[in-house]
């Protein structure tokens, strides 16, 4: 056994007090009469050994109390069996959470401002050769490397709140990817382990690293944050009213109320709203807006709520489109009814091809192709239709019903799609039509009690199969398909029965083909996401764009530039910026002096539940792992990582048995009685 502080092993001299106390103690003597005196010498006999017992019980309990209270201050403990060879030097990580939970105030001050305390004071432990590592929720380069003592008390001053968040898997995962070499190795995580931090996922940790948490005292806050909100339509068309829903979700625990949300487009206000929400639920609202201009859209929804701001806004941005390229493949028919349909629109740009002349290379260019009953589909034109669609590209085929079945069966399945089992000639009516589908969303101001539907003369009869990825729209007798809609990757297909010939079918003169076509356009518009979030190491999208030699492309910002890293594919242009977008706000896309695209970024949300994990889920959550916790409330945390470090601490109990002689002293003088007499 070793001691911590030995000094104080020089108090052991305090234990000739009881002594001296035993020997010079002046007992009182009680009178007690007799009659016969020839009994008392019996009686003194008696009584003066159970009063010497006494006496030597009650000075053992003292001086044991006052050894153990002595020993407990020495700090006595038991080495390790596997003794830290210091020869070897130590190699030190220390992560500080510096998320913006971190900026809440305990009567610490901050707790990025303790946690940076409590790893100053870690690292005073260590030795002046010893080298230590800084790591951060940004998992910054310059954090990749070891510095010495003084440098790492340099690195933590700088320390600074950040929007990153991280998982303590990927912190553990990172501190443990510095240590090479043989030397004893340390790691230790400073955190207020909000909830989500520590996670469910099973925890790695290498069984020759000393892992050492230190849980910092967080206040439960309450919360109200504008989560998330998504537009009601893809297309965006200029001078038109909108609608996007918000939607807030409240992490206190009591209830808000009159939320007040006010949403800005381009520095103008368009729309406010009042929200009620219930403790730990979400909240939704729809909002109008109008008067847009073409272009890009920088739109912010903003709350006001105390005391935690980062969340209180979401900034999204879209594009206000002249008009939507849609193309046309024609068989031998004209294709009159397309042109009829997309060319009364301004809105659509119709491109028209004959089948015998497809450029396949433009393909890309078009949010929405459609087939008009080709009389010989071929296999070439089925791959480049199942590439476009895989890329996110929609596509509705209307059948030739003169052509050869086998041809047309080979062409379908190759798009994944049901084979032509046969031709039908018998004349029905369609009977079923999915109006729960949101293409039909807003199509019938109200619903007729004997809705009109289609008539077809012939159709094809397709070999139908379960299929998850199929959803009908409109339905023949026996549940037979008519119109369908098939999911495909990140596309879809439109799949009809009957071609729009006249004699085929009244599907082309009919109310309900003008909407569901357009519909079906409107929602082909392959929009890029209306945000990204700061600090995720993730792509973004932009339309197919051509860069030249010595072009590059940039992300803009009032004071921050980047130039990411560029990959092209099929009928789009991806750019990785990897964790360099740190800050919320608009980032312009640029080129040369032109701008491709706005972009929007927000602060996570994960850092908006103001909860915190307890020291037990911790425990529990490392019950097979060989990991210490740390009370950063002790008043020398550099004492506890000492004694960690060395051995078993044993000074609690030292300090219970010190109580425990204590209680046995006073025991004894309570109970146990006797007396002593003296001749008058």
């Amino acid at each position: 056994m070793n001691f911590l502080y030995p000094g104080f092993l020089f108090a052991l001299f305090t234990v000739a007090i009881p002594i001296i106390i035993h020997l010079f103690n002046f007992r009182k003597f009680k009178k007690v009469y007799f009659s016969n005196v020839a009994f008392l010498k019996e009686i003194k006999e008696q009584t003066s050994s159970q009063e010497r017992l006494k006496n030597l019980l009650i000075l053992l309990s003292r001086i044991l109390a006052i050894l153990f209270l002595v020993l407990a201050f020495a700090k006595p403990y038991i080495p390790n069996q596997q003794k830290i060879d210091t020869s070897k030097g130590n190699v030190v990580s220390i992560y500080i959470d510096n998320s913006y939970s971190m900026d809440a105030v305990n009567k610490e001050g901050s707790l990025l401002d303790e946690a940076k305390r409590k790893a100053k004071e870690i690292a005073k432990v260590f030795e002046i050769n010893d080298r230590f590592q800084i790591l951060t929720n940004d998992f910054e380069g310059k954090h990749q490397r070891l510095l010495n003592a003084d440098e790492f008390i340099l690195a933590v001053d700088e320390v600074k709140i950040s929007s990153a968040s991280r998982k303590l898997n990927q912190v553990l995962d990172r501190q443990q990817a510095i240590f090479k070499g043989t030397a004893n190795r340390f790691v230790y995580v400073i955190s207020d382990y909000q909830k989500g931090f520590a996670g469910q996922d099973l925890i790695k940790t290498d069984p020759n690293t000393n892992i050492s948490l230190v849980k910092l005292a967080g206040n439960d806050l309450p919360n109200v944050a504008v989560d998330s909100v998504w537009l009601l339509s893809p297309v965006h068309q200029a001078n038109t009213t909108e609608k996007l829903v918000v939607q807030l979700k409240n992490y206190g625990n009591e209830d808000a109320k009159n939320i007040s949300v006010k949403l800005d487009i381009n520095n103008q206000q368009k729309a406010v709203s009042s929200f009620n929400i219930a403790a730990g639920q979400k909240a939704l609202d729809t909002l109008s807006y109008s008067g847009l201009a073409l272009g890009w859209q920088k739109g912010v929804i903003g709350i006001k709520d105390f005391p935690l701001t980062f969340d209180d806004q979401l900034n999204f941005s879209f594009k206000v489109s002249k008009e939507q390229k849609v193309l046309a493949i024609n068989g031998s028919q004209s294709g009159k009814y397309i042109r009829a349909l997309f060319g009364a629109d301004p809105y659509f740009n119709l491109t028209e091809m004959p089948e015998a002349n497809i450029n396949y290379s433009a393909l890309q260019d078009y949010s929405l192709v459609v087939l008009n009953e080709l009389n010989s589909p071929s296999s070439g034109l089925a791959q480049e239709l199942k590439t476009y669609v895989a890329n996110g590209g929609s596509l509705i085929i209307f059948p030739d019903l003169n052509a050869n079945l086998q041809l047309y069966s080979s062409f379908l399945t190759a798009l994944n799609l049901p084979a032509v089992a046969e031709l039908n000639n018998t004349p029905l009516k369609v009977n079923a039509i999915e109006l729960k589908n949101p293409l039909f969303k807003d199509v019938f101001e109200t619903l007729p009690q004997n809705l009109d539907l289609p008539q077809v003369n012939r159709y094809f009869s397709y070999a139908e199969r379960s299929r998850s990825n199929k959803e009908n729209l409109l339905v023949l007798p026996a549940n037979k398909l008519f119109f369908s809609k098939f999911t495909n990757e990140k596309g879809e297909i439109f799949l009809s029965a009957t071609g729009l010939a006249a004699e085929d079918s009244n599907f082309a003169k009919h109310a309900i083909f003008v909407p569901l076509l357009y519909k079906i356009a409107f929602a082909s518009v392959r929009a890029q996401p209306i945000y990204y979030l700061t600090t995720q190491d993730q792509d973004v999208e932009l339309e197919k764009t051509t860069i030249g030699a010595n072009q590059s492309i940039k992300l803009v910002a009032d004071d921050f530039e980047i130039i990411p890293e560029i990959r092209q594919t099929n009928g789009k242009t991806l750019l990785y910026t990897a964790d360099q977008v740190k800050r919320a706000g608009f980032y312009d896309v640029k080129k040369s002096d032109s701008t491709l695209s706005v972009m929007a970024f927000n602060n996570n949300r994960a850092e908006s539940d103001m909860h915190f994990d307890d020291q037990k889920q911790l425990e529990k959550l490392f019950a097979q792992k060989q990991v210490t916790f740390l009370d950063p409330k002790s008043d020398n945390l550099s004492t506890s990582i000492t004694t960690k470090n060395n051995g078993t601490e044993l000074w609690k109990l030292c300090l219970i048995l010190s109580l425990v002689f204590i209680a046995i002293e006073i025991l004894l003088i309570r109970f146990y009685h006797t007396q002593t007499y003296k001749n008058s």
